[in-house]
């Protein structure tokens, strides 16, 4: 297809020289009236006068404008349920109820999506409308407790600690300490709490274990700390 350049087409190449003819010919190109000023799609262009040192001209801001026919075929956009994969599963709600030995209301770590026994664990907190903190914290805008958050990221790192590999363990484990805690944004219902929790430490001798841990909504860090738990027992 060969038409030639209208003068507004002109005004946008500007690149040419003042000798350069708005009726030269250009190839396969259409210019349509209605783009406003800087809104035409970018293109490449080559010029019929083969002697201009104009005619291999590319612009890397503009693009071919292609007429296509109602006949093309058009792929369906994926649906939004099935763009994103879902976690991995390595210990479900039932295993990790048979390694932390805390329960209803305070069993705050829902599944296991990575684990390497005694390094680190990930684990997810689903923060729903219905958990019992909601009522109080608070009644009009639902905010999950700092302090919660906190625990449900200690927990993850109990099951570092604990080693399920052995089929479970009757040791349990308390704070003693954190530091450097940081709230980075709050956390409300409907969001799904992914925390993060690295062993720095082990001093075995005394049961004492030093972890980084941080808590993600999304690829956004909530909350962040250092934890120091001790080992000990049940009975």
């Amino acid at each position: 297809m060969e038409m030639e350049c209208t003068a507004m087409a002109r005004s946008i190449v500007s690149p040419f020289p003042p000798t350069f003819s708005h009726k030269t010919k250009f190839e396969g190109v259409c210019f349509p009236s209605h783009f406003p000023r800087g809104k035409i799609p970018p293109f490449s262009l080559s010029l019929s006068n083969p002697n201009s040192r104009y005619s291999s001209l590319r612009s890397e801001k503009l693009t071919r404008f292609v007429t296509r026919s109602s006949s093309d075929d058009v792929s369906e956009e994926i649906p939004i349920e099935k763009r994103f994969p879902a976690f991995p599963t390595v210990f479900d709600i039932n295993q990790i109820r048979q390694i932390l030995p805390h329960r209803f209301p305070f069993l705050l770590v829902d599944r296991v999506i990575e684990y390497k026994a005694g390094v680190t664990a990930v684990g997810i907190k689903n923060v729903t409308i219905n958990d019992n903190f909601f009522p109080g914290h608070f009644p009009e805008r639902p905010i999950m407790p700092g302090v919660l958050m906190v625990e449900a990221m200690a927990q993850v790192g109990g099951l570092v600690m604990l080693q399920p590999e052995v089929g479970g363990s009757r040791d349990s484990f308390f704070f003693a300490g954190i530091d450097k805690v940081r709230f980075r944004k709050p956390v409300i219902a409907g969001d799904p709490l992914v925390m993060r929790m690295t062993l720095v430490k082990l001093q075995k001798r005394f049961g004492i274990a030093k972890m980084e841990g941080k808590a993600y909504v999304g690829d956004q860090v909530v909350c962040e700390g250092e934890f120091l738990m001790a080992m000990g027992n049940s009975e």
